[in-house]
């Protein structure tokens, strides 16, 4: 997202971009990624954009340490209808697809192995993973591309991990907001606690919905051209937080305000108006090009003819044929379906349209022999005209298509008048956008706005706190981590600090800090852990724990969720059994006794 301020020039007139993703590189991993140790590959799994790269010191062996999965698409517009996702909200699920990103991950990242993937993963995860997700994920990397080690952790840990001083036990309160979801999470002395994490279901994917929705209803005249594509560039680089949102409302009320703050986003529209005049190199294109699809035209109507002629004239011939070999019973059967009331009646018509289909061949076949040849001469004042000779039946019947070209290219010349536009097109094809750039995002601080009847991030982060002795309270508001995509709009950090000046004591000290770069630092924290803890065994799940302990387990560390192995109903004692066993024999002897 683009830093943009509340306040602008009065002509805010900006074109949409409509970006198209490049196609990633296939990359080569060079010398650096084969080293004495295997060096760990880091996939930063989100719900709206996967990163992967190799975890090395210093320079990244490629060009970006991420891969944006799906760029070779372009455009995803077109195709949004048809777009599938790994993911329920930010919980991985559809495995199937999991591993297609992964294959393309690896493969752009020049993993040059046969068989098997033979260097550790550092993998995210969801706050709270259930286990069975991550049981199918290791399952996935364990098992298909064949790992050594696997380590998993949390993509704010790791983010909070890389912008935190090293050597320090920190504890500290981080809220990150993502595509899916906005969580708080409280750390304590390094380590998450997961008792007193709270999650909002709202993230970029709401606040874009909500954006389209205002202005669809704002403009219906554009409900195509407002696609959620366009809104998320105006979340990104347009939108920003209000340190106050009722006041900045009432702000917007003010005409002068309005103005000069509002941003009006130009839709593509062609500036050719119906009465505007051409030259006469563009008519002759234009009929040009008119008389080449009419050939096209003509074309397909003579196949379609000669096709239904030919397979009428089979049937003719079917009929002679019944004749000849003497099968008259089928044969007046065959005329009278036909009706015909004689053979020379018959004999007479397969004639006539054995013509017919030898001329339609030689009318199509001229034709295409027309529509390969240039139609206009390099020397428009001496035509050719024995080039337009055999598209004569088509220019004599252009006249009866006229209607189809009229509307784009007038045929009678006309005195050349200025047409006066009744209103401004290029003014008809903008969206302004005023309050729509602190509402859409305002709504993780006020869910009410869609319809979600649930907390704010201020209510849930009072929530939260309120949970706290007052001496941990103090500790945690001193290192408020905001980090997340959608941390990113100007005013996010402000409004943060306003919010928890109205709720602690007064004269109380607190701090927030956003992330140096809330989009990748949870790849670049992953890339520092992963480096700072090559060595350390206890960090790591091998594939023989996978095999010994199951797919869910999971070694917990600084960026890792809580691990909650599955607890089993305990098995009833020896002595019980043996009870119930003496029970049954008994029983099963005082029946022996009386069938006796």
């Amino acid at each position: 997202m683009a830093a943009v301020s509340a306040a602008g020039p009065p002509t805010n007139v900006f074109p949409f971009r409509d970006a198209r993703a490049a196609p990633d590189q296939v990359l080569e991993a060079g010398p650096v990624a084969h080293g004495p140790l295997p060096v760990p590959l880091v996939l930063d799994n989100g719900s709206f954009q996967a990163r992967a790269g190799w975890a090395c010191p210093g320079p990244d062996p490629g060009p970006e340490p991420r891969l944006q999965v799906g760029n070779a698409l372009g455009s995803l517009e077109p195709l949004r209808w048809m777009l599938r996702s790994p993911f329920d909200r930010n919980v991985p699920v559809n495995l199937e697809l999991q591993e297609l990103l992964l294959d393309y991950s690896f493969q752009h990242l020049g993993v040059s192995s046969q068989g098997c993937v033979d260097h550790p993963i550092v993998l995210t995860e969801a706050v709270c993973n259930p286990l069975y997700s991550r049981q199918m994920m290791s399952e996935l990397l364990f098992e298909c591309y064949g790992i050594p080690t696997v380590a998993y952790g949390i993509d704010s840990l790791f983010s909070f991990y890389h912008n935190k001083p090293k050597n320090l036990i920190s504890s500290g309160l981080i809220i990150s907001s993502g595509y899916q979801c906005t969580h708080i999470l409280p750390i304590l002395e390094g380590r998450l606690d997961a008792k007193n994490c709270k999650r909002i279901n709202l993230g970029g994917s709401q606040a874009a919905g909500y954006l389209q929705r205002l202005l669809q209803l704002k403009y219906p005249g554009h409900l195509a051209a407002i696609t959620l594509s366009r809104m998320e560039e105006i979340l990104h680089e347009h939108s920003y937080i209000a340190e106050d949102y009722v006041e900045e409302l009432q702000k917007w009320r003010c005409p002068d305000y309005y103005e000069n703050n509002v941003h009006k986003m130009q839709l593509p529209f062609s500036s050719k108006l119906l009465g505007s005049t051409l030259t006469s190199e563009e008519k002759q294109e234009r009929r040009q090009q008119q008389l080449r699809r009419l050939q096209e035209l003509n074309a397909r109507r003579r196949e379609e003819k000669l096709q239904l002629d030919q397979e009428r004239l089979d049937r003719l011939l079917y009929v002679q044929e019944l004749l000849e070999d003497g099968q008259m019973d089928q044969f007046h059967k065959a005329l009278i379906e036909l009706n015909m009331d004689s053979p020379e009646e018959l004999q007479s018509y397969i004639q006539k349209l054995s013509a017919a289909v030898e001329q339609a061949k030689q009318k199509i076949l001229q034709a295409e022999v027309s529509l390969e040849v240039d139609v206009v001469d390099s020397k428009p004042e001496t035509p050719d005209l024995g080039q337009l000779e055999p598209s004569l039946e088509d220019v004599e019947n252009i006249n009866d298509f006229e209607p189809l070209f009229s509307e784009e290219t007038p045929e009678v010349e006309k005195p050349v008048t200025t047409v006066q536009p009744v209103f401004n097109l290029a003014a008809y094809h903008q969206l302004f956008v005023g309050t729509e750039r602190i509402r859409a995002p305002e709504i993780i601080f006020q869910p009410s706005l869609i319809g979600e009847e649930q907390a704010g991030v201020a209510e849930t982060l009072q929530y939260i706190l309120d949970r706290y002795p007052k001496d941990v309270q103090e500790l945690l508001v001193q290192n408020v981590f905001l980090t997340g995509g959608n941390m990113m709009y100007p005013g996010m950090k402000v409004r943060i600090e306003k919010e928890l000046l109205e709720m602690r004591p007064f004269q109380s000290s607190f701090q927030v800090q956003l992330a140096s770069n809330p989009v990748l630092d949870a790849w670049y924290g992953a890339r520092d852990w992963a480096l700072d803890h090559l060595d350390n065994e206890d960090v790591w799940i091998t594939r023989k724990e996978y095999e010994e302990k199951g797919g869910g387990y999971l070694k917990e560390h600084c960026a890792s969720n809580v691990y909650v192995p599955i607890r089993l109903p305990k098995q009833a004692s020896r002595s019980t059994e043996a009870q119930a066993s003496g029970k049954g024999s008994g029983a099963s002897g005082g029946r022996a006794g009386e069938q006796a």
